[in-house]
């Protein structure tokens, strides 16, 4: 069984920092897309990163690029979102997710597997 366990949110203001992490277990992820999507109250869940399990490659929204990164620790089975210079409208549930393909298209059109999010707060 997938479990994918985020840490890391809190309350921070804006253009402060902070990272999120997500422990994955209960697979072998290998060729796998690993991520970060973020809701807010009202709006559908948006895709915010990406990167595939061995780090070769990342993909990012447009409206993160240059502030966030995206990275895994494969000895840990764990996957990073480093947030720089954080917004107020970065305010929002941040979910992990997996896709077991090796496609960056497929990881936006929804994950396989997801945690069960972690809550980030910019004040201005």
């Amino acid at each position: 069984q997938v479990q994918l366990v985020e840490s890391g949110g809190g309350l921070v203001q804006a253009g402060d920092s902070l990272r999120l992490s997500c422990a994955a277990s209960g697979r072998t992820f290998s060729n796998s897309i690993m991520g970060w999507f973020r809701q807010t109250p009202g709006k559908e869940r948006e895709f915010v990163a990406a990167v595939s399990w061995s780090g070769g490659t990342t993909n990012y929204a447009d409206s993160v690029k240059g502030r966030f990164t995206v990275s895994t620790d494969n000895a840990k089975n764990t996957v990073y979102l480093q947030m720089n210079l954080l917004k107020p409208e970065d305010t929002a549930v941040y979910y992990c997710g997996v896709h077991t393909k090796p496609s960056h298209a497929l990881f936006r059109l929804g994950p396989d597997y997801w945690g069960q999010g972690t809550q980030v707060t910019v004040s201005s």
